[in-house]
């Protein structure tokens, strides 16, 4: 079984990543004309759906790696490094400027009703880093329990995001402007440190591989 070290270590990840308090206000300006049960049914359909996707990943993202000979060490540096970019985003706010002109392709087109598909579970949600940080954190875990461990990680960020989505117009109206600023600044710097961990874990295991090649 895995650690509770490696658990939170894991729940953290996943946290800032997916970053539930910067979602909401993205949230109100996909659903806006849409009344509570209507925003309700979104939110919990979005959740759901980045749940499975990153469920997915967990299970048999370290299987794609191994077909493709791409090693964990590996993917772990360049998974470090997009989280490291993720979170660099975060710091000088990039990274809400970007998501808030994804939603506004996603109403520009029509895409209104199956926003809970696109753009909120994906690639709001269970984006690119979200992703990484999935196939990460499952290449570190060994054997079924620890994966099944890592899916329920997955399922309580998943339900937190849910419930900031379904008190997206209160917690929005909480932190404000400024207090999303701090907020989102404050989960970059955690993120940058996080993803300068896999960096050095993944030199660690190519290190290993070469060492253990040349003897």
């Amino acid at each position: 079984m895995a650690s509770v070290d490696t658990l939170i270590n894991a729940f953290t990840t996943l946290l800032v990543t997916v970053d539930p308090p910067g979602l909401a206000p993205l949230f109100l300006g996909l659903t806006t004309g849409m009344n509570r049960a209507e925003r309700g049914q979104v939110a919990l359909r979005g959740s759901l759906i980045a749940f499975f996707i990153l469920a997915a990943f967990a299970l048999f993202g370290a299987s794609v790696l191994n077909v493709l000979g791409i090693s964990i060490g590996a993917f772990r540096i360049a998974g470090g490094l997009l989280l490291f970019w993720i979170a660099f985003e975060m710091v000088f706010e990039k990274r809400q400027d970007r998501k808030e002109k994804t939603t506004t392709v996603a109403i520009t087109q029509d895409h209104i009703h199956n926003i809970a598909v696109f753009p909120l579970a994906l690639p709001l949600i269970a984006g690119p880093g979200a992703i990484s940080a999935t196939i990460l954190l499952a290449g570190s875990l060994q054997g079924t329990v620890d994966r099944m461990q890592l899916i329920g990680v997955i399922a309580v960020n998943l339900g937190l995001v849910f419930a900031a989505l379904v008190i997206a117009e209160r917690l929005d109206r909480l932190l404000g402007v400024t207090g999303r600023a701090i907020l989102t600044r404050l989960l970059g710097v955690i993120l940058a440190a996080l993803a300068a961990q896999f960096v050095v874990d993944g030199v660690k295991s190519a290190m290993n591989l070469i060492t253990q090649a040349a003897t």
